[in-house]
């Protein structure tokens, strides 16, 4: 039997709770905090209020560190408990200006400005020259910094909290031992598609101040444009960014297919989060894949004797 433990800290006391089976946890890749879900048995003893650190272990794994957001209650004493991690305070807004700063210190001036703790932050080496960021969400503002530096250096980057210490990681770090393949879930659905995030050529233009004239740059794949149609993104360059470097690489992340596949009530694994790599070999009719996918978001559900997953995941290519 594997031993769940859930305590609530509050105002210096720790409560061990009598916690419903099917305790739930969940993580995004990005853009989304972790959270966790239960249903808490009240007793007279038990007390405790927004706001307040909820730990949770299962099977000596430590899983989960965030805070008390949201209590429901129904007639009887149980109490429905929503928990984030320290992403949630990532839905704050505010307004940064900031030059020749890497995503890494970027990260580490909202840690600081907002008293968050930080633990394992790899050092991203791109500089981004400026940029203003008005009344933005600080999960944009991260996502913003990362993909200037995914473009510019072909490295993908997971932001996540990892049991109260917000860590930076290269997505290569990141990869697990897991292997999935038809046996692995219950049901399983797998999309590949050109419908989303799929582009053959690339547009970038800048107004160039001094001379009043548009400057364009191109970046295409005419054998693609041949198969697909023409899917064209067009974006706006700043002043100081390299042109042709980024529509070269901004081809070389949206020319290819999307790839999903959702795959239900694996056997868990209590390492697999938001941004982990699995093997993949699965047989799927008209194909066979067999490469690393990126796990896109993650539902675990944690039982007394057993723990399963929902898995969502995207392309072994990467796709935005």
């Amino acid at each position: 039997m594997a031993k769940s433990q859930l305590f609530i800290i509050s105002k210096g006391r720790i409560f061990e709770c009598a916690v419903e089976e099917g305790i739930e946890w969940e993580t995004h890749r990005k853009g989304t905090p972790g959270k966790l879900t239960f249903n808490i048995i009240k007793d007279e003893l038990l007390g405790f209020h927004e706001g307040d650190a909820v730990r949770f272990d299962y099977d000596n794994h430590k899983i989960f560190f965030g805070f008390v957001f949201t209590k429901k209650r129904t007639n009887n004493r149980m109490i429905t408990v929503t928990c984030y991690d320290q992403l949630r305070y990532f839905k704050n807004k505010d307004t940064y200006v900031y030059a020749n700063k890497t995503a890494s210190q970027v990260l580490q001036m909202i840690a600081k400005d907002f008293k968050l703790n930080t633990g394992i932050v790899a050092n991203t080496k791109h500089v981004i020259a400026s940029r203003v960021e008005d009344n933005q969400e600080l999960f944009t503002i991260m996502d913003n910094a990362l993909s200037d530096t995914t473009l510019n250096t072909g490295d993908l980057y997971v932001l996540y909290d990892d049991y109260g210490s917000l860590n930076l990681r290269n997505i290569k770090m990141l990869k697990t031992d897991l292997l999935i393949d038809e046996e692995s879930g219950e049901s399983f659905e797998y999309t590949t598609s050109i419908d989303e995030n799929t582009y053959n050529k690339i547009k970038l233009v800048r107004e160039n101040k001094e001379t009043g004239k548009r400057e364009i740059f191109i970046a295409q794949d005419s054998s693609k444009m041949n198969d697909w149609g023409v899917l064209q993104m067009t974006d706006k360059l700043n002043e100081k960014e390299n042109g042709k470097a980024k529509a070269d690489g901004m081809l070389k992340l949206y020319n290819r297919k999307s790839r999903k596949l959702h795959i239900n009530k694996v056997f868990g694994d209590p390492t697999i989060r938001g941004g982990s790599q699995v093997g993949v070999q699965m047989y799927l009719g008209d194909l066979t894949v067999a490469n690393f996918m990126i796990v896109e978001s993650v539902k675990h559900t944690f039982y007394d004797s057993d723990h399963r997953m929902d898995l969502k995941l995207i392309g072994g290519d990467f796709v935005a």
